[in-house]
Protein backbone atom coordinates (compact mmCIF):
# COMPACT_ATOMS: atom_id res chain seq x y z
CA UNK A 1 0.00 0.00 0.00
CA UNK A 2 1.19 3.85 -0.93
CA UNK A 3 0.33 4.85 2.77
CA UNK A 4 2.45 2.23 4.70
CA UNK A 5 5.46 2.63 1.83
CA UNK A 6 5.22 6.35 2.57
CA UNK A 7 5.56 5.98 6.21
CA UNK A 8 8.60 3.52 5.63
CA UNK A 9 10.08 6.44 3.73
CA UNK A 10 9.60 8.69 6.52
CA UNK A 11 10.56 6.63 9.41
CA UNK A 12 14.18 5.99 7.22
CA UNK A 13 14.28 9.56 6.77
CA UNK A 14 13.50 10.32 10.64
CA UNK A 15 16.63 8.26 11.24
CA UNK A 16 18.57 10.15 8.78
CA UNK A 17 17.16 13.20 10.72
CA UNK A 18 18.76 11.85 13.97
CA UNK A 19 21.95 10.86 12.75
CA UNK A 20 22.65 14.38 11.15
CA UNK A 21 21.71 16.36 14.44
CA UNK A 22 23.97 13.81 16.82
CA UNK A 23 26.80 14.83 13.87
CA UNK A 24 25.69 18.42 14.52
CA UNK A 25 25.58 18.57 18.19
CA UNK A 26 29.08 17.15 18.81
CA UNK A 27 30.34 19.50 16.20
CA UNK A 28 29.04 22.31 18.01
CA UNK A 29 29.39 21.55 21.58
CA UNK A 30 33.23 19.29 21.13
CA UNK A 31 34.60 22.94 20.99
CA UNK A 32 34.37 23.80 24.44
CA UNK A 33 37.65 25.28 24.73
CA UNK A 34 37.28 27.21 21.49
CA UNK A 35 36.93 31.05 22.29
CA UNK A 36 33.96 32.20 20.64
CA UNK A 37 34.76 36.04 20.32
CA UNK A 38 37.67 38.81 22.14
CA UNK A 39 38.51 37.34 25.35
CA UNK A 40 39.45 40.21 26.49
CA UNK A 41 36.12 42.40 24.93
CA UNK A 42 33.98 43.10 28.13
CA UNK A 43 32.28 46.22 28.50
CA UNK A 44 29.56 46.96 31.16
CA UNK A 45 26.30 45.21 30.68
CA UNK A 46 22.89 45.46 32.11
CA UNK A 47 21.13 42.09 32.47
CA UNK A 48 17.49 42.40 32.06
CA UNK A 49 15.29 39.64 33.90
CA UNK A 50 11.50 40.01 33.58
CA UNK A 51 10.12 38.35 36.61
CA UNK A 52 6.26 37.25 37.51
CA UNK A 53 5.69 34.97 40.24
CA UNK A 54 8.31 32.79 42.31
CA UNK A 55 9.87 29.53 39.86
CA UNK A 56 11.33 27.11 41.84
CA UNK A 57 14.30 27.80 43.89
CA UNK A 58 14.10 31.59 42.28
CA UNK A 59 16.71 32.90 45.20
CA UNK A 60 19.61 30.45 43.95
CA UNK A 61 19.02 31.30 39.95
CA UNK A 62 18.80 35.18 40.66
CA UNK A 63 22.41 34.85 42.84
CA UNK A 64 23.93 32.64 39.80
CA UNK A 65 23.62 35.87 38.25
CA UNK A 66 25.27 38.04 41.09
CA UNK A 67 28.56 35.93 40.90
CA UNK A 68 29.47 36.47 37.71
CA UNK A 69 33.42 37.40 36.58
CA UNK A 70 32.77 40.12 34.92
CA UNK A 71 34.37 43.48 36.13
CA UNK A 72 31.12 45.78 35.95
CA UNK A 73 27.67 44.83 35.28
CA UNK A 74 23.99 45.95 36.62
CA UNK A 75 21.19 43.58 37.39
CA UNK A 76 17.66 44.68 36.74
CA UNK A 77 14.74 42.85 37.71
CA UNK A 78 11.43 43.74 36.42
CA UNK A 79 7.77 43.31 37.79
CA UNK A 80 4.27 44.45 36.99
CA UNK A 81 2.97 44.08 40.21
CA UNK A 82 4.48 45.81 43.11
CA UNK A 83 2.65 42.54 45.22
CA UNK A 84 4.09 39.88 43.51
CA UNK A 85 5.39 37.50 45.87
CA UNK A 86 8.56 37.36 44.23
CA UNK A 87 9.43 41.14 45.31
CA UNK A 88 10.32 39.86 48.74
CA UNK A 89 13.37 37.73 47.31
CA UNK A 90 14.38 40.25 45.06
CA UNK A 91 14.99 42.41 48.04
CA UNK A 92 16.89 39.66 49.49
CA UNK A 93 18.98 39.72 46.58
CA UNK A 94 20.04 43.19 47.10
CA UNK A 95 20.70 43.26 50.70
CA UNK A 96 23.12 40.17 50.24
CA UNK A 97 24.58 40.89 46.87
CA UNK A 98 25.01 45.13 47.49
CA UNK A 99 27.92 45.51 45.72
CA UNK A 100 26.44 44.71 43.02
CA UNK A 101 23.92 47.77 41.06
CA UNK A 102 20.86 45.67 41.58
CA UNK A 103 17.48 47.55 40.96
CA UNK A 104 13.87 46.52 41.04
CA UNK A 105 11.85 47.97 38.37
CA UNK A 106 8.35 48.33 38.45
CA UNK A 107 6.99 48.04 34.72
CA UNK A 108 3.25 48.94 34.07
CA UNK A 109 1.80 46.26 31.58
CA UNK A 110 0.59 48.59 28.80
CA UNK A 111 2.92 47.84 25.97
CA UNK A 112 0.86 45.44 23.61
CA UNK A 113 -0.11 41.94 24.69
CA UNK A 114 2.94 40.04 25.58
CA UNK A 115 3.65 40.96 29.30
CA UNK A 116 7.28 39.56 28.64
CA UNK A 117 7.85 41.82 25.97
CA UNK A 118 6.16 45.21 27.66
CA UNK A 119 8.54 44.61 30.45
CA UNK A 120 11.72 44.06 29.03
CA UNK A 121 10.64 47.44 26.90
CA UNK A 122 10.72 49.14 30.59
CA UNK A 123 14.14 47.57 31.39
CA UNK A 124 15.66 48.19 28.18
CA UNK A 125 14.77 52.14 29.04
CA UNK A 126 15.84 52.39 32.75
CA UNK A 127 19.54 49.80 31.91
CA UNK A 128 22.69 52.16 31.84
CA UNK A 129 24.63 50.19 29.54
CA UNK A 130 24.48 49.64 26.04
CA UNK A 131 25.49 46.00 25.86
CA UNK A 132 21.99 44.35 26.96
CA UNK A 133 21.88 40.96 28.17
CA UNK A 134 18.29 39.16 28.40
CA UNK A 135 17.54 36.28 30.54
CA UNK A 136 14.66 34.17 31.49
CA UNK A 137 13.89 34.27 35.30
CA UNK A 138 14.06 30.15 35.33
CA UNK A 139 17.90 30.20 34.14
CA UNK A 140 20.59 28.99 36.44
CA UNK A 141 24.06 30.14 35.13
CA UNK A 142 28.35 29.76 36.06
CA UNK A 143 30.47 32.66 36.85
CA UNK A 144 31.59 32.63 33.49
CA UNK A 145 28.27 33.30 31.85
CA UNK A 146 28.74 36.73 31.30
CA UNK A 147 32.17 36.62 29.78
CA UNK A 148 31.15 33.98 26.91
CA UNK A 149 27.59 35.64 25.77
CA UNK A 150 28.93 39.09 25.33
CA UNK A 151 32.38 38.19 23.92
CA UNK A 152 31.18 37.36 20.27
CA UNK A 153 29.51 40.74 20.28
CA UNK A 154 32.82 42.26 19.90
CA UNK A 155 32.46 41.41 16.00
CA UNK A 156 30.48 43.67 15.06
CA UNK A 157 28.87 41.83 12.05
CA UNK A 158 27.23 39.47 14.96
CA UNK A 159 23.60 41.28 16.17
CA UNK A 160 22.72 39.26 18.71
CA UNK A 161 24.44 36.23 21.07
CA UNK A 162 21.77 33.33 21.60
CA UNK A 163 22.09 30.36 23.80
CA UNK A 164 20.63 26.90 23.76
CA UNK A 165 19.45 25.60 27.23
CA UNK A 166 18.54 22.38 28.94
CA UNK A 167 16.93 20.98 32.41
CA UNK A 168 17.97 20.19 35.84
CA UNK A 169 16.70 18.63 39.12
CA UNK A 170 13.56 17.58 37.69
CA UNK A 171 11.04 16.23 40.75
CA UNK A 172 8.09 14.61 39.09
CA UNK A 173 7.95 12.56 36.44
CA UNK A 174 6.52 15.48 34.06
CA UNK A 175 8.92 17.29 34.89
CA UNK A 176 11.24 14.14 33.63
CA UNK A 177 9.10 14.26 30.60
CA UNK A 178 10.06 18.26 30.02
CA UNK A 179 13.62 17.37 30.13
CA UNK A 180 13.38 14.95 27.82
CA UNK A 181 12.07 17.09 25.58
CA UNK A 182 14.77 20.10 26.41
CA UNK A 183 17.64 17.96 25.79
CA UNK A 184 17.13 15.54 23.50
CA UNK A 185 14.62 16.71 21.35
CA UNK A 186 14.48 20.81 21.35
CA UNK A 187 18.40 20.99 21.65
CA UNK A 188 19.17 18.83 18.64
CA UNK A 189 16.67 20.30 16.55
CA UNK A 190 18.08 23.78 17.45
CA UNK A 191 21.04 22.58 15.56
CA UNK A 192 19.06 20.89 12.19
CA UNK A 193 17.45 24.19 12.00
CA UNK A 194 20.68 26.16 11.67
CA UNK A 195 21.93 24.29 9.10
CA UNK A 196 18.73 24.12 6.96
CA UNK A 197 17.29 27.37 7.70
CA UNK A 198 19.95 29.52 8.61
CA UNK A 199 20.20 31.16 11.84
CA UNK A 200 17.87 33.46 11.64
CA UNK A 201 15.74 33.16 15.17
CA UNK A 202 16.89 33.26 19.18
CA UNK A 203 15.91 31.35 21.88
CA UNK A 204 14.65 32.97 25.36
CA UNK A 205 16.69 31.58 27.27
CA UNK A 206 19.75 33.93 27.29
CA UNK A 207 20.14 36.69 24.23
CA UNK A 208 22.77 39.09 24.07
CA UNK A 209 22.91 42.52 21.61
CA UNK A 210 23.68 45.99 21.69
CA UNK A 211 21.29 48.83 22.28
CA UNK A 212 21.54 50.41 19.18
CA UNK A 213 21.04 47.14 17.83
CA UNK A 214 17.56 46.61 19.58
CA UNK A 215 16.67 50.38 18.51
CA UNK A 216 17.01 49.54 15.03
CA UNK A 217 14.23 46.85 15.11
CA UNK A 218 12.17 49.41 16.72
CA UNK A 219 12.67 48.16 20.49
CA UNK A 220 10.45 45.58 22.84
CA UNK A 221 7.88 47.65 21.17
CA UNK A 222 7.52 46.16 18.03
CA UNK A 223 8.07 42.57 19.84
CA UNK A 224 4.85 43.25 22.13
CA UNK A 225 2.08 41.66 20.48
CA UNK A 226 3.80 38.34 19.26
CA UNK A 227 3.62 35.52 21.48
CA UNK A 228 7.19 33.99 20.47
CA UNK A 229 9.14 37.64 20.96
CA UNK A 230 12.24 35.53 21.83
CA UNK A 231 11.68 34.12 17.68
CA UNK A 232 10.91 37.84 16.13
CA UNK A 233 13.65 39.25 18.20
CA UNK A 234 15.75 36.90 15.91
CA UNK A 235 14.34 37.09 12.81
CA UNK A 236 14.36 41.21 12.30
CA UNK A 237 17.71 41.62 13.46
CA UNK A 238 18.99 38.84 10.75
CA UNK A 239 16.49 41.02 8.24
CA UNK A 240 18.89 43.86 8.93
CA UNK A 241 21.92 41.85 7.87
CA UNK A 242 23.26 40.67 11.26
CA UNK A 243 23.99 37.79 12.22
CA UNK A 244 22.92 35.73 14.91
CA UNK A 245 25.69 33.74 16.49
CA UNK A 246 24.61 30.61 18.26
CA UNK A 247 26.65 30.39 21.86
CA UNK A 248 28.16 27.38 23.28
CA UNK A 249 26.66 28.16 26.27
CA UNK A 250 24.56 25.93 27.34
CA UNK A 251 21.63 27.47 29.92
CA UNK A 252 20.26 25.53 32.48
CA UNK A 253 16.38 25.69 34.02
CA UNK A 254 16.17 23.85 37.02
CA UNK A 255 12.43 22.88 36.83
CA UNK A 256 11.75 21.28 40.37
CA UNK A 257 8.17 19.99 40.55
CA UNK A 258 5.60 21.16 37.32
CA UNK A 259 2.13 19.74 36.73
CA UNK A 260 0.89 18.31 33.16
CA UNK A 261 -1.76 20.24 33.01
CA UNK A 262 0.91 23.57 32.70
CA UNK A 263 3.23 21.58 30.61
CA UNK A 264 0.45 20.65 27.96
CA UNK A 265 -0.87 24.37 28.14
CA UNK A 266 2.80 25.52 27.56
CA UNK A 267 3.54 23.17 24.78
CA UNK A 268 0.35 23.49 23.25
CA UNK A 269 0.54 27.39 22.92
CA UNK A 270 3.88 27.05 20.73
CA UNK A 271 2.04 24.05 19.00
CA UNK A 272 0.01 26.66 18.11
CA UNK A 273 2.57 29.70 17.41
CA UNK A 274 4.61 27.37 15.33
CA UNK A 275 1.68 26.27 13.34
CA UNK A 276 0.68 29.84 12.81
CA UNK A 277 3.71 31.84 11.90
CA UNK A 278 5.48 29.34 10.55
CA UNK A 279 3.04 27.20 8.75
CA UNK A 280 5.40 26.14 6.00
CA UNK A 281 7.98 24.41 8.77
CA UNK A 282 5.54 22.91 10.65
CA UNK A 283 4.67 19.50 9.00
CA UNK A 284 8.47 18.76 8.93
CA UNK A 285 8.68 18.24 13.16
CA UNK A 286 7.46 14.66 12.44
CA UNK A 287 10.72 14.00 10.79
CA UNK A 288 11.90 13.90 15.01
CA UNK A 289 9.07 12.16 15.94
CA UNK A 290 10.81 9.07 15.02
CA UNK A 291 8.89 6.25 17.52
CA UNK A 292 5.20 7.77 16.60
CA UNK A 293 6.29 7.09 13.08
CA UNK A 294 7.27 3.53 13.21
CA UNK A 295 4.49 2.70 15.06
CA UNK A 296 1.99 3.95 12.60
CA UNK A 297 4.18 2.06 9.90
CA UNK A 298 4.08 -1.01 11.88
CA UNK A 299 -0.14 -0.55 12.10
CA UNK A 300 -0.41 0.24 8.29
CA UNK A 301 1.89 -3.23 7.16
CA UNK A 302 -0.48 -5.30 9.16
CA UNK A 303 1.76 -5.79 12.59
CA UNK A 304 4.16 -7.32 9.91
CA UNK A 305 8.36 -8.58 10.42
CA UNK A 306 9.29 -5.40 9.05
CA UNK A 307 7.28 -3.13 11.21
CA UNK A 308 8.42 -4.77 14.42
CA UNK A 309 11.79 -4.13 12.75
CA UNK A 310 11.08 -0.65 12.21
CA UNK A 311 9.94 -0.19 15.60
CA UNK A 312 13.22 -1.75 17.20
CA UNK A 313 15.23 -0.02 15.16
CA UNK A 314 13.17 3.74 15.69
CA UNK A 315 14.12 2.54 19.53
CA UNK A 316 18.06 1.79 19.46
CA UNK A 317 18.21 5.31 17.09
CA UNK A 318 16.53 7.20 19.35
CA UNK A 319 18.41 5.88 22.84
CA UNK A 320 21.63 6.00 21.07
CA UNK A 321 21.61 9.54 19.83
CA UNK A 322 20.13 10.33 22.80
CA UNK A 323 23.16 9.14 24.62
CA UNK A 324 25.86 10.62 22.76
CA UNK A 325 24.40 13.87 22.82
CA UNK A 326 23.99 13.87 26.38
CA UNK A 327 27.67 12.75 27.11
CA UNK A 328 28.11 16.20 24.44
CA UNK A 329 26.26 18.33 26.58
CA UNK A 330 27.09 17.04 29.86
CA UNK A 331 23.39 16.08 30.69
CA UNK A 332 24.21 12.77 32.18
CA UNK A 333 22.23 14.20 35.42
CA UNK A 334 19.27 12.67 33.11
CA UNK A 335 20.54 9.13 32.53
CA UNK A 336 18.61 7.33 34.35
CA UNK A 337 15.44 9.02 32.98
CA UNK A 338 16.34 7.90 29.16
CA UNK A 339 14.01 4.84 29.11
CA UNK A 340 11.31 7.35 29.16
CA UNK A 341 12.18 8.90 25.83
CA UNK A 342 10.21 6.80 23.70
CA UNK A 343 6.92 8.05 25.83
CA UNK A 344 8.30 11.38 25.55
CA UNK A 345 8.37 11.52 21.65
CA UNK A 346 5.07 10.17 21.17
CA UNK A 347 3.41 12.87 23.80
CA UNK A 348 5.43 15.15 21.30
CA UNK A 349 3.73 13.97 18.48
CA UNK A 350 -0.24 13.66 20.76
CA UNK A 351 0.69 17.79 21.13
CA UNK A 352 1.25 18.33 17.11
CA UNK A 353 -1.87 16.96 16.64
CA UNK A 354 -3.58 18.96 19.21
CA UNK A 355 -1.50 21.81 17.64
CA UNK A 356 -3.79 21.81 14.11
CA UNK A 357 -6.70 22.81 16.00
CA UNK A 358 -7.55 26.08 17.38
CA UNK A 359 -5.88 29.46 18.04
CA UNK A 360 -6.72 29.72 21.41
CA UNK A 361 -4.07 29.66 24.05
CA UNK A 362 -3.19 30.06 27.88
CA UNK A 363 0.11 32.06 28.87
CA UNK A 364 0.33 33.13 33.14
CA UNK A 365 -2.87 32.42 33.91
CA UNK A 366 -4.57 34.97 30.65
CA UNK A 367 -6.46 33.39 27.50
CA UNK A 368 -5.66 35.20 24.19
CA UNK A 369 -6.38 34.33 20.77
CA UNK A 370 -3.47 34.00 18.04
CA UNK A 371 -3.83 35.90 14.84
CA UNK A 372 -1.84 36.52 11.98
CA UNK A 373 1.59 35.50 12.19
CA UNK A 374 1.70 34.99 15.61
CA UNK A 375 0.34 37.75 16.96
CA UNK A 376 -1.57 38.10 20.21
CA UNK A 377 -5.13 39.57 21.02
CA UNK A 378 -6.68 39.35 24.27
CA UNK A 379 -9.79 37.17 24.48
CA UNK A 380 -12.33 39.17 25.85
CA UNK A 381 -11.28 41.82 23.12
CA UNK A 382 -11.25 39.45 20.35
CA UNK A 383 -14.20 37.49 21.33
CA UNK A 384 -16.98 40.18 21.66
CA UNK A 385 -18.27 42.37 18.62
CA UNK A 386 -21.05 44.74 19.61
CA UNK A 387 -21.56 42.43 22.36
CA UNK A 388 -22.11 39.19 20.69
CA UNK A 389 -19.45 36.37 21.92
CA UNK A 390 -18.91 32.97 20.59
CA UNK A 391 -19.04 32.02 17.03
CA UNK A 392 -20.72 34.85 16.02
CA UNK A 393 -17.91 37.46 17.22
CA UNK A 394 -15.44 34.68 14.83
CA UNK A 395 -18.00 35.50 12.04
CA UNK A 396 -18.22 39.08 11.92
CA UNK A 397 -14.54 39.18 12.40
CA UNK A 398 -14.01 37.41 9.10
CA UNK A 399 -16.90 39.57 7.51
CA UNK A 400 -14.83 42.85 8.52
CA UNK A 401 -11.62 41.57 7.48
CA UNK A 402 -13.12 40.61 3.92
CA UNK A 403 -14.84 43.89 3.79
CA UNK A 404 -11.74 45.48 4.75
CA UNK A 405 -9.46 43.65 1.46
CA UNK A 406 -12.38 44.33 -0.51
CA UNK A 407 -12.72 48.33 0.37
CA UNK A 408 -8.61 48.35 -0.17
CA UNK A 409 -8.80 46.59 -3.50
CA UNK A 410 -11.43 48.79 -4.45
CA UNK A 411 -9.50 52.13 -3.57
CA UNK A 412 -6.13 50.55 -4.92
CA UNK A 413 -4.61 51.02 -1.39
CA UNK A 414 -2.26 48.03 -1.14
CA UNK A 415 0.67 46.32 1.24
CA UNK A 416 4.16 47.34 -0.12
CA UNK A 417 6.22 45.61 2.76
CA UNK A 418 5.30 42.19 4.59
CA UNK A 419 7.38 44.04 8.02
CA UNK A 420 5.39 44.05 10.73
CA UNK A 421 6.92 47.35 12.19
CA UNK A 422 5.72 49.04 9.04
CA UNK A 423 2.97 51.06 9.75
CA UNK A 424 1.64 52.50 6.20
CA UNK A 425 0.16 51.26 3.15
CA UNK A 426 0.86 52.27 -0.27
CA UNK A 427 -2.49 53.74 -2.44
CA UNK A 428 -3.00 54.98 -6.17
CA UNK A 429 -5.62 57.60 -7.24
CA UNK A 430 -5.70 60.42 -9.26
CA UNK A 431 -5.61 63.90 -7.96
CA UNK A 432 -8.70 65.47 -6.90
CA UNK A 433 -6.85 69.49 -7.82
CA UNK A 434 -4.54 70.84 -9.62
CA UNK A 435 -1.07 72.01 -6.64
CA UNK A 436 2.15 72.77 -6.55
CA UNK A 437 4.69 70.67 -3.94
CA UNK A 438 6.76 72.16 -1.80
CA UNK A 439 9.78 71.15 -3.63
CA UNK A 440 8.26 73.13 -6.53
CA UNK A 441 6.79 69.93 -8.16
CA UNK A 442 3.52 70.43 -10.01
CA UNK A 443 0.92 67.78 -10.06
CA UNK A 444 -1.93 68.05 -12.67
CA UNK A 445 -5.22 67.36 -11.58
CA UNK A 446 -6.24 63.68 -12.88
CA UNK A 447 -2.64 62.72 -12.45
CA UNK A 448 -1.77 59.47 -10.88
CA UNK A 449 -0.36 60.12 -7.64
CA UNK A 450 0.26 57.98 -4.71
CA UNK A 451 -0.67 57.92 -1.55
CA UNK A 452 0.55 56.46 2.49
CA UNK A 453 -1.96 55.29 4.46
CA UNK A 454 -1.48 54.14 8.28
CA UNK A 455 -1.65 50.50 8.97
CA UNK A 456 -3.93 50.88 12.00
CA UNK A 457 -3.24 47.00 13.42
CA UNK A 458 0.51 47.57 13.26
CA UNK A 459 0.41 50.63 14.94
CA UNK A 460 1.81 50.23 19.15
CA UNK A 461 -0.88 50.91 21.58
CA UNK A 462 -0.06 54.16 23.67
CA UNK A 463 -0.76 54.18 27.66
CA UNK A 464 -3.37 56.26 28.81
CA UNK A 465 -0.33 58.27 31.11
CA UNK A 466 1.57 59.23 27.78
CA UNK A 467 4.31 57.89 25.49
CA UNK A 468 7.07 54.93 26.78
CA UNK A 469 6.36 55.42 30.57
CA UNK A 470 8.59 54.12 32.57
CA UNK A 471 8.38 54.07 36.54
CA UNK A 472 11.18 52.49 38.59
CA UNK A 473 12.56 51.91 42.54
CA UNK A 474 15.89 51.54 43.47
Amino acid sequence: MWLSAILLLLTAASWVYWLIALVLVRAHFGRKDEPEGSPDFMPPVSILKPVKGVDFEAFENFASFCRQDYPEYEILFGVADPADPVVPIIRRIQTEYEEHPIRLVLAPKVIGTNRKASMLHHLAAAARHDILVISDSDMRVTPDYLRRVVAPLADETVGLVTCPYVAADPRTFTARLEALHMGFSFLPSILVGRLVLGMRFAMGASNSLRRHTLERIGGFAGLADYLADDYQLGVRIAATGLRIHLSRYLMVAHLGATRFREQWERELRWMQCNRVSRSAEYPGLWLTYTLPLALLYLVASDFGRLGWGMVAGSLAVRWTVAWFIMTATGQQRLRRWLVWLPVRDCLSAVVWVAGLWGRQVTWRGETFRLVGDGRLEPLDSGAAVGGVRGLPARVARAIIRHFDAFLRRVMGIYEFSDRPDCLFRLGRRHSLHTWTLADGTHVRQGELIGELHFWNEHIPPMAPTGPDPVSYTH
